[in-house]
């Protein structure tokens, strides 16, 4: 693929082993998503965009079909408001359409939570940054790509 996703470009960039896996089509859910990538539901990191108070956006990545525990995320971030971001907040933070987005390649760096669902799978897929186009790679390379990042419970079933 010679143009490569801004998110393999990243990983790329910091020698950090990755696949580049390209849709034959548009992608409508996370169950067909992680079918025609030979995973397990389980295996998609979604990562999610949260603002905080004073406008300080939070990345969150969650594994599958995990809900985010509110509760638990605002303790965490000694916050009493958060609310996920917008598209447009999504898009003018991380650079990323909804739906697109990673930890990595974005323009400024974020506060990234990862929650123990994602530690707990061995091999994850995440966006790219381009629609129908993804990144696998192991959890532990995606876990030492994202340099400094903080671990907890921050999902529920």
């Amino acid at each position: 693929m010679p143009n490569q996703p801004p998110v393999a470009v990243a990983l790329a960039a910091g020698g950090y082993s990755h696949q580049v896996f390209i849709h034959a089509g548009p992608i409508k859910s996370l169950e067909q998503a992680a079918m025609e990538r030979g995973q397990d539901p389980e295996q998609v990191v979604r990562s999610i965009l949260f603002r905080g108070s004073d406008q300080e956006y939070i990345m969150v990545l969650v594994a599958g079909p995990q809900q985010i525990d509110w509760k638990t995320l605002r303790r965490h971030l000694a916050m009493s408001r958060i609310t996920m971001a917008t598209p447009d907040e999504v898009l003018a933070v991380t650079g990323y359409e909804t739906g697109t987005v990673a930890p990595f390649g974005m323009p400024q760096a974020l506060r990234i939570l990862v929650d123990q669902s994602v530690v707990d799978q061995e091999v994850v897929s995440m966006g790219s940054g381009v629609r129908s186009v993804a990144i696998i790679l192991p959890s532990k390379v995606l876990l030492q790509a994202l340099g400094q990042y903080e671990t907890g419970h921050f999902s529920s079933r």
